[in-house]
């Protein structure tokens, strides 16, 4: 059943369309991604959607009873309030429905059994029910957890949360309200790794449709299940998954690129005829021919992007540096009395494209500012190879000199003189009087990040020093940064919470595990896979599942011990399968014993850390061990039947 049916929606800004026509249907379980690029009005049409904004034409259908809850960038706006109160804001009506419930229990008590009452109390509970019962505040307790704030924190007033914290506090608030229709305007930002793989799972779960704006390309790539891109105004709606609306929307481009180039050459060729003959014998074949070219205009296409706008990325050479760029030894850092690191050795060698991966306020950030000098480190050296010239792109800009115009800071930025320089700033999509007069100052945070990066382009540095540098980049400008940074022929060093970018940029990974780093080879997926492999023990439940055949199976293969084994062997497998029993027997009796601990200390960080690593482990080793034992019973099987035929051969 559809929860929201729109019907030719139109938005107008002083009578200019942003968009028209769009119309979708979004049913319960659908998680319908927004794509597009900045500007063509993602999140004003969530705002529509959540009635915080007109629309000019066409109608919204909403499924009766409908609530709705809308996640965007916008701060809270009373900051006076804590953080559970902010979050249970959210759900309000569960609140009244729970006071609604008592008074009409104490009517029901106090004989009150007339059938509206009862209606009423019936509506009311069923209501309640459907957000989890009594229990939804739990429910609400365990979202806050799961985008990383501790119990500690629940009573800290708005005011007291950095600007990151108000976003994810924003979140768990339109999540625990328990929505029919859930609108989420870039959630994944200020997530952390753990708090999105969380977050992906959720919305998996959820009881509600979803419509959401994300450029986190695994994330859509994980969640979505149909796709509504908005470009030019008008809405193309694909049922599917993002990477196959990619693959659809790359071969629509490529049928509509050739039309192009067939109606092209079409109006070249009548337009030949139509100049030879227009005034000759042939002119009443050439009035046709001209209103054949008119047919052909009215219907003209545009191959796509030939009006889009993407980044232009084009590194200089960089000077050549020593082989070790980088080397760290022994270092500890902290911020305040908090210790962030300790005693950490790392090196980067040239060449190398080394990713940073960590939870929020793990010292990220802070690592990289004090390896370039800006912090002083509490133990521990830090050496800079010869002839490394280090280019720093960090989170906030904060190097952007904002005395002048944009075209001023490219200048003083990069060196360029301004021809070369108002070029560099074309291919980063300024233009016009945003160049020349434009005040750095006045940039959005978008803009600010595309100047960034086209001075950090242009520097000719030989170690890029990158600080989360997709962030307020769209999806098309996010996998031409990936290009970039692949072929960048330098050293580069990056912190980073888009996995897509890791996994196609990083050669190598640094994990912050607790205050220290592990080094994993490649990129995310490559981390994933390692720590999957490696992940605890696991338990004897299973054996059940081996039963008496196991038991029987252990014979066969001692019978024909004296023959030459296959590859693996019978014995070998058995002895894997026992293995990964073990494994599973443990990591069960982990995961009862943090269970344990997490209904004393909901808040523990690291013991909801240690309960979901434990967790997801165990799907992976049971499908291990079917597939071990599957083996085993095929081995069994053939030794078996050549005892068999051995047997045979002697009678």
């Amino acid at each position: 059943m559809a929860v929201l049916i729109a019907s030719g929606l139109r938005k107008e800004f002083s009578g200019v369309p942003l968009f028209d026509g769009v119309s979708f249907t979004v049913e319960r379980k659908h998680r319908l991604a927004l794509s597009g690029q900045n500007g063509e009005g993602k999140t004003t049409l969530l705002r529509v959607i959540a009635g915080e904004t007109d629309h000019q034409g066409g109608a919204l259908a909403f499924e009766k009873g409908c609530r709705v809850a809308l996640h965007d960038q916008r701060p809270p706006r009373d900051r006076s309030l804590t953080l559970r109160d902010y979050v249970l804001s959210g759900a309000a009506d569960l609140v009244a429905l729970e006071v609604e419930l008592g008074r009409l229990e104490a009517l029901m008590a106090a004989g009150d059994h007339e059938p509206a009452t009862m209606r009423r109390w019936s509506e009311a509970h069923a209501r309640l029910e459907h957000a989890g019962g009594y229990g939804w505040r739990d429910r609400a307790a365990s979202v806050v957890r799961g985008l990383g704030f501790a119990e500690k924190e629940l009573d800290r007033t708005l005011d007291t949360f950095s600007g990151g914290e108000l976003t994810r506090a924003s979140l768990a608030r339109a999540l625990s309200s328990d929505p029919d229709l859930l609108l989420l305007d870039e959630p994944t930002n200020h997530l952390d790794m753990e708090s999105l793989e969380w977050l992906e799972k959720e919305l998996s779960t959820i009881d509600a449709a979803i419509i959401l704006v994300a450029h986190d390309r695994w994330f859509l790539e994980s969640v979505t299940t149909a796709v509504l891109e908005l470009e030019r105004g008008k809405g193309t709606y694909f049922p599917g998954t993002w990477h196959k609306w990619r693959g659809e929307k790359a071969a629509r481009a490529s049928a509509l690129a050739k039309l192009s180039e067939r109606q092209a050459a079409d109006l070249a060729r009548l337009q030949t005829f139509v100049d030879r003959f227009r005034y000759g014998t042939k002119a009443r074949q050439a009035q046709a021919k001209l209103k054949q070219m008119d047919r052909i205009q009215r219907k003209r296409v545009h191959a796509p992007g030939a009006g889009g706008r993407t980044l232009g990325f084009d590194f200089l050479d960089p000077p050549r540096s020593s082989r070790v760029v980088l080397e760290v030894l022994k270092l500890g850092l902290k911020a305040g009395e908090k210790e962030l690191l300790h005693d950490v050795d790392f090196a980067v060698e040239r060449g190398e494209h080394v990713a940073i991966v960590g939870p929020n306020g793990a010292g990220k950030t802070t690592l990289l500012e004090t390896l370039l000098g800006k912090r002083e480190q509490v133990t521990g050296k830090i050496r800079i190879g010869h002839g490394v010239v280090p280019a720093y792109f960090s989170q906030h800009e904060a190097e952007l000199d904002e005395r002048g115009t944009v075209l001023d800071a490219a200048v003083f930025g990069t060196g360029l003189k301004r021809p070369q320089a108002q070029a560099l700033l074309g291919r980063f999509l300024f233009s016009g009087a945003d160049v020349h007069e434009k005040q750095v100052k006045s940039l959005s945070g978008g803009e600010r990040r595309r100047l960034s990066l086209a001075i950090v382009v242009a520097s000719g540095a030989n170690f890029l020093v990158l600080d989360e540098p997709t962030n307020h980049l769209d999806v098309e400008s996010r996998e031409a940064l990936e290009e970039a940074l692949d072929s960048f022929p330098g050293t580069v060093l990056l912190v980073s919470h888009d996995r897509a970018l890791l996994d196609a940029v990083a050669t190598r990974t640094l994990v912050v595990e607790g205050r220290m780093i592990r080094s994993y080879d490649g990129g995310w997926a490559d981390v994933l896979a390692r720590q999957a492999e490696e992940l605890i023990p696991a338990p004897a439940s299973v054996k059940a599942k081996a039963g008496a055949g196991a038991g029987a199976g252990a014979a066969g293969a001692a019978a024909t011990s004296k023959r030459p084994p296959k590859a693996p062997s019978p014995g070998r497998r058995r002895s894997e399968l026992e293995r990964v029993e073990s494994e599973i027997a443990t990591a069960e009796e982990q995961l009862a014993q943090l269970e344990t601990k997490l209904a004393d200390d909901w808040g523990d960080v690291d013991l909801i850390a240690a309960h979901r690593r434990v967790r997801d482990e165990l799907p992976l080793l049971m499908e291990k061990w079917e597939a071990l034992f599957a083996e085993v019973q095929e081995a069994q099987a053939e030794a078996a039947a050549s005892a068999s035929a051995g047997t045979a051969g002697f009678s």
